[in-house]
């Protein structure tokens, strides 16, 4: 049975419309979430939602508990997560208010826990292609149905802030070919893909950066003005999504493996396993475990 997170970032911090509609605080052996979950159902379909930054934007993009994050959503049987985030673009044709559906990462982040596994429980899973493309078609449709000019690819690159970039290193990123430049997608989608999780990142694109030779800085009054018309669009996108993700009852699995990722990844033999690793495992990894 489909059930959808949604994750929120600058500027998305609620849904409204939500039947059945409740903020719940689920417990995770990797920390407090950003935020209690807010969880209910759209057009039937089942709906988790949790805003990265938390309830009045407490969580700098480094300090974010991107594991107890992803753990909870697990926890609470979210098949496919949406997130969505603001982030600034290197390309002309991708404008402010225009949303980017990535499918290509690069991570210059460097502070931060970027895996469940590690000493204990050593596990390894493909991210040559990171996001999910049956989400990414489906957010396509949904987005160009609620009149989103809709961008289907792009390649994000993930710095670690909270400062914006100087106008070299915009240079360099667009120099190599990145579509968007954000703070929070990684290692957010790194996370989702152990937790063997169906992943799309929604790229609202709110300026320019500072490669633009008439847009030479982030004017941060700008950004704002356009979050909170993005803020709108994201609304109409999210109501528009559960017509073409949700999956009947006994659907295949995923035709691209997302919700197989462990198949082959634990690499530690079973006898040197930390059986305290292994109990904070539970949910991401215990379908591997348990076998």
């Amino acid at each position: 049975m489909t059930k959808i997170g949604i994750i929120g970032g600058s500027g998305l911090y609620d849904i409204d419309g939500m039947h059945d509609a409740a903020w719940v605080t689920v417990d995770s052996p990797w920390g407090d979430t950003s935020s209690p979950l807010l969880t209910g159902r759209i057009l039937n379909t089942d709906v988790v939602f949790l805003p990265r930054h938390g309830q009045g934007h407490a969580h700098s993009p480094t300090s974010m508990p991107y594991r107890a994050n992803i753990d909870a959503l697990k926890r609470l049987g979210v098949t496919d997560i949406v997130s969505i985030s603001a982030c600034g673009s290197f390309q002309e044709h991708m404008k402010p208010g225009d949303f980017v559906i990535v499918d290509q990462f690069i991570d210059r982040t460097f502070a931060r826990e970027k895996s469940f596994f590690g000493p204990g429980c050593v596990a390894h899973v493909s991210l040559a292609h990171p996001t999910c493309h049956r989400l990414a078609s489906a957010c396509e449709t949904a987005g160009n149905a609620a009149g989103i000019t809709m961008h289907l690819g792009g390649t994000y690159l993930a710095m670690e802030g909270p400062q914006f970039s100087s106008a070299a290193e915009s240079q360099l990123y667009k120099s190599w070919g990145c579509d968007v430049i954000g703070m929070t997608n990684m290692p957010e989608a790194k996370l989702a893909r152990e937790a063997e999780i169906c992943y799309i990142t929604i790229a609202m694109v709110t300026d320019y950066d500072s490669w633009h030779p008439d847009h030479g800085s982030v004017d941060v009054s700008d950004v704002i003005a356009t979050l909170k018309g993005n803020g709108t669009k994201a609304a109409d996108f999210i109501a528009a999504l559960p017509l073409h993700i949700r999956r009947a009852p006994g659907s295949p699995p995923c035709p691209h493996g997302c919700d197989r990722a462990l198949d082959h990844a634990i690499m530690t033999a079973p006898d040197q396993r930390d059986p305290a690793l292994l109990a904070k495992l539970d949910a991401i990894a215990g379908r591997v475990l348990s076998t």
